[in-house]
């Protein structure tokens, strides 16, 4: 089974940073962090996601730009907002985003 393929969109280093390795513990997980808008198009056409995790600081305008992009080039991406709140929230908050795509 191939490892789930996600891109996290951060605009603070350091919890970028963070982030990504809290997902990368999980052994069937691959991520790659990303700061800019403009890395996060050229990142999600370049690579097939399953999934998108959106960290907080990202301005309206940006997010909107950034999930329509996303759904143009992939419709059943999963798009999940992260704003916080420790490692087990993020698990379940991408569990969570994995059983909707399921359910849906």
């Amino acid at each position: 089974m191939s490892k789930l393929q996600i891109l996290t969109i951060g605009r603070h280093p350091e919890i970028l940073q963070t982030v990504v390795r809290l997902v990368n513990n999980n052994p069937d997980w691959n991520c790659t962090g990303v700061m800019t808008d403009e890395e996060a198009i050229a990142a999600f056409t370049a690579h097939r996601f399953d999934l998108v995790l959106l960290g907080g600081g990202i301005e309206k305008p940006s997010e909107e730009k950034l999930c329509a992009t996303f759904k143009a080039h992939h419709p059943d991406i999963i798009i999940i907002q992260h704003y916080g709140g420790g490692s087990g929230l993020l698990v379940a908050e991408i569990y969570e985003g994995l059983r909707g795509a399921r359910l849906g």
